[in-house]
């Protein structure tokens, strides 16, 4: 029976209940939904599925699950026990395997199998993976090597030496039986390193060394040699053989290329004494960690957090004063960094944080149609309680692709990115690049914040000692938690808990009680801990007769803006020092401030009175300033309805426009005719331009248009919602009772296409002929019998026996197969 239609069979059976927990647990079977059990099972099967159903599976799960794979055949129905696993994996139990292969088989991963032939079944169940396991697991499950006779069939360079390696050795002496073809070589090979004890006994005249150096082929099968090929060419003997020439040329060791060799499967097997898998255990590692006190994590925690919301307001004032020039090809240059870092009083790999972080939280953003500058940044932030900055950050950084921790790291294949991405030797990534995304972030965050956890327990929220907590430590967890993923994790780990620690989440190594809330999905706790555990903001500095003011601790965002204004920011940390001079004060003039006003915010807001001094710098420089002005305009506005200027000029939406008014008919404005007239247009407006080069905008009244709606940041969505998977059950329920579905719903065309794949892949495997209807260009159909020989990219390339012909065929014009006869080898 086909490996689809029997899981089709297996998931029709299943309770609502048990279906619920599938969906749950691989959420990407219900996008979009399917109309039937069959194209259920078809999905499920299908290559990305079971890759992204693995990525969450555990070591053990998957040494079991590799395990099967290696000792059934899903071509010929050959199926295997709890009991048959249980001799191949060392330290395993016939309950406990029976325990994992039932989750695997919740996750419809594995299905039940009739017993061969010949066998009685009893108690026992036996199991079969899905189909597509074979080309997700890759080439060396569980880290052994393919068969002998799979490398004489896919390595033709090997094919020809086998039968001189079995011949050499035959003459020698050496205990194997003597071969004249290839295939029989590969039979000699296996059968002479079919064993433990057989192999000890061709080892025992290996060479020194020889021992230790397959023992780093014990994890993997491959291995990098160079002129691998070269080597593997004259059968040495003696103290003079290197023990990669002596196991090269007794095809132990197989070439594959001038510089890398495989470890065939029966070689590998015997090394582990005749157990695929000999490490199995249940229990998760627990590493050695340091400890540090509760004080001591909140303390940094909340210090990084008061320092982080400062910075990314002082850095959202200086965007705003002067936008980001941005690279032709993207991303922010290291003259814009560096200007930034002296703004800031902070180092350049800092400032490109910084940059990605507000990105990825949309406080500023690329602007698209000159693609040139930053757009001014989104103030709303600003003002908001500094727990719900906080929160904005963190919940953003969560559920976003980009990786902040990225920048300034090299560029893989520096030599293929454009010049204009470089920032320093090496080429590195730089601020606002697209080299900085990852499109698996959110689920490598949310997994490292989930294993802190487990790793901390319940000194998490405990007000006690912590532990400390390394990338090494959150590795090896991850390495055994999910070992598919294990890549990625290495590749990302380091950044993601510098980041974390730059957000509050980590704090003096140990995760924060406000990371344990995150890790637990309680948003609104954290928000709670951190309102009562931080500072609250000041309103008030300390003014000083050497024209500073110090702040005594973290200013309130409206305050600090109004200081940045009029004063230049000095120092780091909480205890800001900000310098008046003459150009400072000069800005704040410009800005449509004056002496009074400036002098009436220092007073309300300074906890001393204000000093001569700086009263008397005020002052002076208002009494010379404005006496010319200069203004700019890149177009103006002309209306003989002054009514509508004077309503263009009160609203807030044209205030980008920054207009100007000339005359009771005319408005400048600094932005471009083009720019000038798309923001008019957006407000409901009819303008025209007169003429090509004419840097005029005549204004028409036009409807009002709507109000555009505030941003909102959420986390993605990682699991269906019940309404989704209760009209799913629905769905599938009526198919299995018969009820037509839906009109145009496609019943059965995903799980069609799917079992047309699986009998193609199978007759290529078995060497099997096939009948197939074959549509031509104008609908007609044509029955042939063929031979598929491969199948890639949409098309089939099969051999016509009748034409003694090779043909490549379009797979979406096959209608129909079926197995016309088998071929055995």
């Amino acid at each position: 029976m086909s490996l689809i239609r029997a899981l089709s069979k297996d998931l029709e059976a299943r309770s609502d209940d048990s279906l619920r927990e599938l969906f749950a647990a691989r959420p990407d079977l219900l996008s979009p939904a399917v109309p039937d059990f069959p194209a259920l099972a078809a999905r499920a099967s299908s290559r990305v599925s079971v890759q992204r159903a693995l990525e969450r599976l555990n070591r053990p799960q998957m040494q079991v699950l590799e395990t099967l794979h290696l000792c059934t055949n899903t071509d010929t129905g050959h199926s295997a026990t709890a009991a048959t696993l249980r001799k191949l994996i060392t330290g395993s139990s016939q309950a406990t395997l029976e325990g994992i292969l039932g989750r695997l088989q919740e996750l419809a991963l594995v299905h039940r199998a009739d017993p061969p032939p010949g066998t009685s079944a009893g108690r026992q169940r036996f199991y079969l993976p899905v189909g597509s396991l074979k080309d997700v697991v890759g080439i060396y499950p569980a880290g052994l090597g393919r068969s002998y006779t799979e490398l004489v069939r896919l390595q033709p360079a090997f094919a020809q030496r086998a039968v001189q390696v079995v011949s050499e050795l035959h003459r020698s002496g050496v205990d194997i039986q003597d071969a004249t073809t290839p295939m029989e070589a590969a039979l000699a090979l296996q059968h002479w390193t079919s064993s433990p004890e057989a192999l000890q006994q061709i080892l025992a005249h290996a060479p020194e060394r020889t021992t230790a150096l397959l023992a780093r082929f014990r994890n993997w099968a491959m291995g990098a040699v160079p002129q691998a090929q070269r080597k593997a060419s004259v059968l040495t003997e003696g103290a003079d053989a290197g023990p990669i020439d002596w196991l090269l040329a007794r095809g132990l060791l197989v070439p594959l290329d001038a510089a890398h060799v495989e470890l065939p499967h029966s070689v590998g097997l015997s090394l582990r004494g005749g157990a695929i898998i000999n490490d199995f255990t249940l229990t998760p590692p627990v590493p050695e960690l340091g400890s540090t006190s509760a004080a001591l994590r909140r303390n940094a925690a909340l210090s990084a957090i008061s320092d982080t919301l400062r910075l990314v307001g002082e850095l959202l004032h200086a965007v705003q004063r002067q936008p980001l020039a941005t690279l032709r090809s993207g991303g922010v240059g290291v003259r814009e960094t560096r200007r930034l870092a002296d703004m800031l009083r902070i180092g350049q790999p800092q400032v490109g944080v910084l940059l990605e972080l507000c990105a990825l939280a949309g406080l500023i953003r690329l602007d698209v149609d000159s693609s040139s500058w930053v757009q001014p940044p989104q103030l709303e932030w600003l003002v908001l309680p500094r727990q719900e900055q906080w929160l904005w950050l963190v919940n953003a950084w969560l559920s976003s692709e980009r990786v902040p921790s990225l920048v300034g790291q090299p560029v893989n294949g520096a030599s293929g990115v454009p010049a204009a991405h470089r920032s320093g030797a090496g080429g590195s990534i730089v601020p606002l690049s697209a080299e900085a995304q990852r499109p698996d972030a959110p689920v490598i965050r949310k997994r490292i914040l989930e294993i802190l956890l487990e790793l901390t327990g319940e000194a998490a929220s405990a007000d006690g000692t912590a532990p400390v907590l390394d990338a090494a430590a959150v590795l090896q967890r991850a390495e055994w938690a999910q070992p598919r993923m294990a890549r990625r994790f290495s590749s990302l780990i380091r950044g993601v808990l510098a980041e974390a620690e730059l957000l509050g989440l980590v704090g003096s190594g140990a995760l924060s009680q406000l990371g344990a809330a995150l890790a637990a999905d309680h948003p609104d706790q954290a928000l709670t801990l951190l309102g009562e555990h931080l500072p609250a903001a000041l309103n008030h500095v300390l003014l000083q007769a050497d024209l500073t003011a110090v702040a005594p601790g973290y200013l309130s965002p409206d305050l600090a803006e109004k200081l940045l204004a009029m004063a230049d920011a000095e120092g780091q940390g909480p205890a800001t020092i900000y310098r008046f001079s003459e150009a400072s004060v000069r800005r704040a003039l410009d800005a449509g401030h004056d002496a009074g006003r400036l002098l009436a915010f220092l007073r309300e807001h300074s906890a001393t009175a204000v000093p001569q001094p700086l009263e008397y710098l005020i002052e002076d420089t208002a009494s010379r300033h404005g006496q010319l002005r200069v203004g700019s305009a890149a177009s103006f506005i002309h209306s003989d309805d002054e009514a509508a200027l004077e309503e263009l000029m009160a609203g807030p939406r044209a205030a980008a426009l920054g207009l100007v008014r000339l005359a009771p008919t005319v408005l400048a404005s600094s932005s471009a005719p083009r720019e000038t007239v798309q923001v008019l247009r957006s407000l409901g407006l009819s303008p025209a331009v007169d003429g090509a080069e004419d840097p005029a905008v005549r204004l028409r009244r036009s409807a009002e248009p709507p109000e555009n709606p505030r941003p909102v940041y959420t986390a993605p969505r990682m699991a269906p919602s019940t309404e989704d998977v209760d009209a799913q059950l629905a769905v599938l329920r009526q198919a299995g009772a018969g009820v037509a579905p839906h009109p145009g719903a496609g019943r059965d065309a995903e799980a069609a296409t799917q079992l047309g794949l699986e009998a193609l892949q199978r007759a290529i495997r078995l060497k099997q002929r096939i009948s197939m209807n074959v549509v031509d260009s104008v609908g007609n159909a044509t029955l042939e019998t063929v031979v598929p020989l491969s199948v890639s990219g949409g098309r089939v390339r099969v051999f016509d026996p009748a034409r003694d012909t090779e043909r490549v065929l379009s797979i979406h014009r096959i209608i129909d197969i079926e197995a016309a006869e088998e071929l055995h080898q």
